[in-house]
């Protein structure tokens, strides 16, 4: 069965997420105004993190000071972020999704992919169903998106990003000489500004150029992350998944990060939040695990691993979390890392611990306190209990590659199994 998958991704989230409140509320819509979402409008310090089209034509870009921008454009709208209101948006474009798409996989807090395989039988044409997407979340929520469509998330994202705002895109295979090769390198998915400068110095400016560039010698150039944008060009998508197919005896996860990890702080933070996911599925399937493992992969795309043992098996999310912390301290040397990722293995399904002397009272008071919010969780949804550290972090709280509804449809067959039953979900 041939994959269908679609991108969706909201356009200039933060400024239109905000201009959607406004227009609500009577109030001019800054999408059509020079305007901008910054750090501290009144003092004039922080940067843009996100700029209407109008803002854009002034040449306003993203991530520089407001002062800067200011100098550019006097008459700059600036507004304060609200992430508590992006975060109710986020949910809500991501909800409309989850009416189409039989599994919604949260890749940030503005885009999405949309696994549509065997679906053709609902939806024979996958352009009327992507404009049906679009044009729900535009009515319903006031904001627009861009919707790419492929056979792999690559492909899709790439497709999603050729032309906006509110429009939809395909990016087949067979498309991308036609579509993908003439544009401009600095298209392409991971390549940055460093590696675009070292792509022109040998006479790669479209990713045409890229792709028909021998690959061994880009290789003595850019390293392994030229062998990874290579096969880029070609569509190819890299596997960046550690958590095993289901059967495979491994509760895994990991997390592409949006930027380079430089702060161990921010890192921990992931790790807290993959903790999550892996704890909640070692519950849901009564399975306790006795070994745990970190992978990070820095931003020359060079992987590191390291594991350890555990003197009990545990399917607690506070146990896990802390092997992965004392596993970072130990492994990661300060080189900005662009994957996190934790994996568990040497599982068991015995409904006892092995105590040692001490451990026995905390341990207890933690499966509880798991399992309670485990319970809360499922009949109320993910969100309905989070961590405080989570609420202004801008990071799920429940990350990883595993999507929620996922999860949900995995619960359910596991519950009706239960029953003495199947549900196909």
């Amino acid at each position: 069965m041939e994959r269908l998958i679609f991108h969706v991704d909201v356009n200039s989230a933060y400024l239109s997420w905000e201009a959607a409140r406004r227009v609500a509320a009577g109030e001019e819509d800054l999408r059509l105004l020079p305007s901008a979402i910054s750090g501290d409008p009144e003092n004039r310090t922080g940067v843009i993190l996100a700029k209407s089209i109008p803002a854009k034509k002034y040449g306003v870009c993203t991530g520089e000071p407001v002062a800067m921008a200011l100098r550019k454009c006097p008459h700059l709208v600036l507004a304060r972020p609200d992430f508590r209101l992006y975060e109710k948006n986020s949910r809500a474009f991501m909800a409309i999704c989850a009416r189409y798409a039989p599994v919604v996989e949260k890749f940030s807090i503005d885009e999405c992919f949309l696994d549509m395989t065997g679906t053709d039988r609902m939806y024979p044409d996958p352009l009327s169903v992507a404009y049906a997407i679009r044009d729900a979340i535009r009515t319903e929520l006031g904001f627009t998106v861009n919707i790419g469509i492929s056979s792999n998330r690559l492909l899709a994202k790439m497709a999603g990003d050729l032309k906006k705002p509110d429009l939809v895109h395909t990016l087949f295979p067979e498309e991308i000489e036609e579509k993908l090769w003439p544009l401009p390198v600095e298209r392409l998915f991971l390549v940055g500004g460093s590696a675009a400068a070292k792509l022109h110095d040998l006479g790669i400016h479209t990713i045409g150029d890229l792709a028909r560039y021998d690959v061994n010698a880009l290789k003595a150039h850019l390293k392994k992350h030229g062998e990874v944008i290579w096969n880029y060009a070609w569509g190819r998508e890299e596997e960046e998944m550690l958590e095993a197919r289901e059967g495979n005896k491994v509760y895994g996860n990991s997390m592409t990060t949006p930027v380079n990890v430089t702060d161990a702080r921010y890192a921990k933070q992931l790790l807290l939040s993959l903790s999550e996911t892996v704890g909640m599925r070692l519950r849901a399937d009564q399975a306790r695990i006795s070994c745990v493992s970190i992978t990070l992969r820095d931003c020359e795309f060079s992987n590191r691993n390291r594991q350890t043992q555990l003197e009990s098996a545990t399917d607690v999310t506070e146990e896990i979390y802390e092997t992965a912390c004392r596993l970072f301290d130990e492994l990661w040397d300060g080189r900005p890392l662009r994957l996190i990722g934790i994996s568990t293995s040497r599982v068991s399904y015995e409904e006892y611990r092995q105590y040692n002397l001490f451990d026995q009272g905390r341990y207890d008071k933690l499966e509880k306190c798991n399992r309670a919010i485990d319970t809360i969780r499922s009949r109320f949804g993910e969100d309905a209990v989070m961590r405080a550290s989570f609420l202004k972090s801008g990071i799920s709280h429940t990350g990883g590659g595993l999507n929620k509804e996922k999860r949900a449809r995995t619960a359910g067959k596991r519950s009706s199994r239960e029953k003495g039953g199947y549900s196909d979900g």
